[in-house]
C-alpha cells in the first residue's frame, strides 16, 4: 500500500467535498433571485387584475322575490317584509374562452374573454303560494365575482322577450353582479318560465360556475393547452388537443344539495359552501420559466457532483494533477449557467434560453478541459457528455408528471456508469488496474 498516494487522494477528495459545499452558496443566492423574480411576476399579475378584472365566478341565474305579508297581533295588523328565491329547474351553460396576454415590463398575465351562453327553465309553480301576498319586486339575478369584467353586449331574455339589465343584484349576501327586473305576472302566468342570456365576461386565469340548477349541464372550450379543472366537481368528459381543450360537466340536486347550500348563504350569510361548490377551469402554465428554473436549481447539486466527479476521474485515470482552483472555475461556470438561464428566459422564453445557456456553459467547459488536459479530443468528449447531461435535464424540467421518475432513472444510470468505470481503480495505490484483484 502506498501511504503517500493514499494521503494524497484523501486530501484531494476532502478538498473537493469542501469545494462542492462552497459552490452551493452561489446556487442558494441564484435560487433566491428566482423566487424574487417569480414573486415580482405574481405582484404584477395582481396589479393587472386590480386594473382590469380578476378571477371570475358566475352564480346564477336565480329568481329573487321580495314581498310583504300582513300579520295580525292583538287586533293590530303589522306588515312584514320577506324574501325568497327560486333556483332553475334546468340550467345549461356553454362558455367559450378566448385567451390573451397583458404585459407590464417583462412580466405577463394570462386573461380571457368568455362568451357565456346560458339557458334554462324555472318551475314557477313553486312560487304560486305568493299569489296572496304583495310582491314588491321580482328579478332575475346573476352573481358575478368581479363585475368590472362584464361586457356591454350582454343580453338577457325572459319568456322570449328582452329584459333590461341593471347593475347590482339587490341581494345583500350576494352584492356583486347584475339583475333583470321582472313583472310579478311572469311568476303566475304559467307553471314554467324559460330564460336565456349571453353574458360576456373578461377575467384572469380562472372561470368557475356554481351549479344552481336542479339539473345543471356546463360545457367549456378554450384556446389553451394546459387546463387545470378546479372546483368540487370534475368534468365527466374532457378533451385536450394541441392548443385547445373542451370539457363537460353535469350535476343534479342530489349531488350538490344546492337548495340548502344556497338558502344558507342568502338567508343566513353562510356562504362558504356556495363559494366552494363550483365547476370550472384555471388557465395555468404548469411549467412556466420560473418554475422550470426552480426545478433546474433543484438538480444543481446533482450536476455539480457529476461534473466535479468526472474531473476527478479524469485526473485519476490520466494521472495528471488538476489544481483545486481549476475545479473552482469549473463549478463557477456551472453556476453561471443558471444565472444566464433565468435572465435570458425572461426575454427569450425558457426553451431558447436553455439552449443558449447550456451551449455557452458546455462550450466554455469543453474548451477549458482541452486546455487543462492538453487534449482537444478530451475537450470534445467532455463537451458531448455535458450536452447529453443538459439534454436529459431539459427533458426532466418539461415533464410535469414524470419529472421525479426521470430524475431517479438518470441518477441510477449515472451511478451505474461511474461504478463500472471505476471498479478496477486501485484507490490505495496507483491509477492502474489491480490485476491480482481481478484474478
Amino acid at each position: 500500500m502506498n501511504n503517500q498516494n493514499k494521503e494524497k487522494i484523501g486530501v484531494k477528495f476532502g478538498m473537493l467535498i469542501g469545494l462542492i459545499i462552497l459552490l452551493m452558496i452561489p446556487m442558494i443566492m441564484i435560487e433566491e433571485l428566482i423566487s424574487e423574480r417569480s414573486n415580482m411576476q405574481k405582484q404584477v399579475q395582481q396589479e393587472i387584475a386590480k386594473s382590469s378584472s380578476a378571477q371570475q365566478r358566475l352564480v346564477g341565474p336565480f329568481i329573487y322575490v321580495e314581498y310583504e305579508r300582513d300579520i295580525e297581533r292583538q287586533s293590530t295588523v303589522s306588515v312584514i317584509k320577506e324574501n325568497t328565491f327560486l333556483l332553475p329547474e334546468k340550467l345549461n351553460i356553454h362558455s367559450a374562452l378566448d385567451t390573451f396576454e397583458k404585459f407590464r415590463s417583462i412580466y405577463k398575465a394570462t386573461l380571457y374573454r368568455s362568451n357565456n351562453t346560458i339557458s334554462g327553465v324555472f318551475k314557477t309553480s313553486d312560487l304560486h303560494i305568493l299569489k296572496d301576498q304583495r310582491v314588491t319586486s321580482v328579478s332575475l339575478v346573476f352573481g358575478i365575482s368581479d363585475i368590472r369584467g362584464i361586457g356591454l353586449d350582454s343580453v338577457v331574455k325572459v319568456a322570449g322577450e328582452d329584459a333590461k339589465i341593471l347593475p347590482g343584484t339587490g341581494v345583500k349576501r350576494l352584492k356583486e353582479g347584475v339583475h333583470a327586473p321582472l313583472e310579478s305576472a311572469h311568476l303566475f302566468a304559467s307553471s314554467e318560465l324559460s330564460f336565456s342570456a349571453d353574458i360576456h365576461l373578461q377575467g384572469m386565469e380562472k372561470l368557475a360556475i356554481s351549479p344552481l340548477g336542479r339539473e345543471t349541464r356546463v360545457s367549456m372550450t378554450a384556446d389553451w393547452p394546459h387546463p387545470s379543472f378546479v372546483g368540487t366537481y370534475l368534468p365527466i368528459t374532457s378533451n385536450i388537443n394541441g392548443d385547445e381543450f373542451s370539457a363537460n360537466w353535469q350535476a343534479s340536486y342530489f349531488s350538490t344539495n344546492m337548495q340548502s347550500t344556497f338558502e344558507s348563504c342568502i338567508l343566513r350569510s353562510e356562504c362558504g359552501d356556495l363559494t366552494e361548490r363550483t365547476m370550472g377551469v384555471a388557465l395555468v402554465d404548469p411549467v412556466d420559466h420560473y418554475l422550470k428554473s426552480h426545478r433546474a436549481v433543484n438538480y444543481a447539486l446533482l450536476v455539480i457532483l457529476l461534473v466535479v466527479a468526472s474531473f476527478f476521474l479524469l485526473e485519476m485515470v490520466r494521472d495528471e494533477p488538476i489544481h483545486p482552483v481549476q475545479y473552482g472555475f469549473v463549478g463557477l461556470a456551472l453556476a453561471i449557467f443558471y444565472l444566464l438561464l433565468i435572465s435570458l428566459s425572461e426575454h427569450l422564453g425558457f426553451g431558447l434560453a436553455y439552449v443558449i445557456s447550456s451551449f455557452a456553459a458546455t462550450g466554455l467547459l469543453g474548451w477549458y478541459v482541452s486546455g487543462v488536459l492538453k487534449s482537444g479530443v478530451m475537450g470534445v468528449y467532455y463537451f458531448a457528455g455535458l450536452i447529453m447531461l443538459y439534454s436529459l435535464l431539459y427533458g426532466m424540467l418539461g415533464a410535469e408528471d414524470y419529472a421525479l421518475l426521470m430524475g431517479s432513472l438518470m441518477c441510477f444510470i449515472v451511478l451505474s456508469l461511474v461504478m463500472i468505470l471505476t471498479r478496477k481503480i486501485n484507490w490505495y495505490g496507483s491509477t492502474k488496474p489491480n490485476k491480482e484483484r481481478d484474478q
